[in-house]
């Protein structure tokens, strides 16, 4: 494991700043450097390339980031408390880490960095989800980001590399796995979080794809997968009576039986629907 000489341990770093996580911000500090390494290696060879990182708090991962190679790394907080460990960091690696206070949802990494681009972030899990679905619909595709590599909490990740058929297959599993590769590269128990969340967590890695895997309009495929999954105990011919039109006509030209409930359509039936619905101007 590589380390960066003369900064102290991060449990006497949150003792010293009084960094105590709060929940409020959904902070779950992972202090093990072993583990912040093993993440910082997901996304391959990062010396040529730039990294953002969302709520780093005291920089447990952005150390194993800049350790492992980084050429550059971005790190939003919001936490204003957090900001002096950060730039404790920041002195250690001159000119790598950049540090900017504020509200992930609110600032244009674009702004301040040049691709390629990796996301890496220990997610608050109070803006996670929100954040991947903005990632996954960006105006453009191939998007900014090259990968991403985020933690989340355990079930959310299940949800995001689920199949057709299970419980947790849905609306974040076709959103994500129609545009990108989807694979959960590790998983952690509660006690390796400062405090230890109730449930366990997951880095899920993803990939984009040139293009999605089946051609579909993107918001209108985000409206039928909406639909379908918004009262997913339904058959279809039911949960889509909102998208106007012959609901029965639009799933057979799609080859999807109306008596079928969304957890059972793949992505490319999905697809194949969207496109369905786009013909007929639905």
């Amino acid at each position: 494991m590589a380390t960066i000489d003369g900064l102290p341990p991060l449990r006497e770093v949150i003792r010293e700043h009084g960094l105590a996580a709060r929940k409020s911000l959904g902070q779950n500090f992972l202090l093990d450097l072993n583990l912040t390494a093993r993440i910082a290696r997901i996304p391959g060879d990062l010396s040529n390339a730039s990294v953002l990182e969302i709520g780093p708090g005291p920089g447990g991962l952005t150390r194993g980031l800049l350790a492992e190679g980084a050429r550059r790394v971005l790190a939003i907080e919001k936490d204003a408390r957090c900001l002096p460990a950060l730039a404790e960091i920041a002195a250690a690696c001159p000119g790598r880490l950049e540090v900017v206070e504020g509200d992930a949802l609110e600032i244009d990494p674009l702004a301040l960095l040049s691709p390629p681009i990796h996301v890496v972030a220990n997610l608050p899990y109070n803006v996670g989800t929100e954040l991947l679905v903005r990632w996954l619909s960006p105006p453009e595709w191939p998007p900014f980001w090259s990968s991403l590599t985020l933690m989340f909490q355990k079930e959310v990740a299940e949800r995001i590399v689920a199949q057709p058929g299970s419980k947790a297959y849905g609306r974040l599993a076709v959103l994500a796995q129609w545009r990108c590769e989807a694979r959960i590269a590790l998983r952690l128990p509660p006690e390796a979080f400062t405090p230890p969340p109730k449930v366990s967590s997951a880095v899920v890695h993803l990939v984009p794809r040139p293009e999605p895997a089946w051609p579909a309009d993107p918001a209108v495929l985000e409206r039928v997968v909406a639909m379908a999954f918004n009262q997913r105990r339904k058959m279809l011919r039911a949960s889509l009576k909102g998208l106007g039109g012959n609901t029965e006509k639009l799933l057979d030209a799609a080859g999807i039986p109306p008596t079928e409930r969304a957890e059972q359509v793949s992505i490319e039936g999905f697809a194949a629907l969207a496109r369905a619905v786009s013909g007929a101007g639905a």
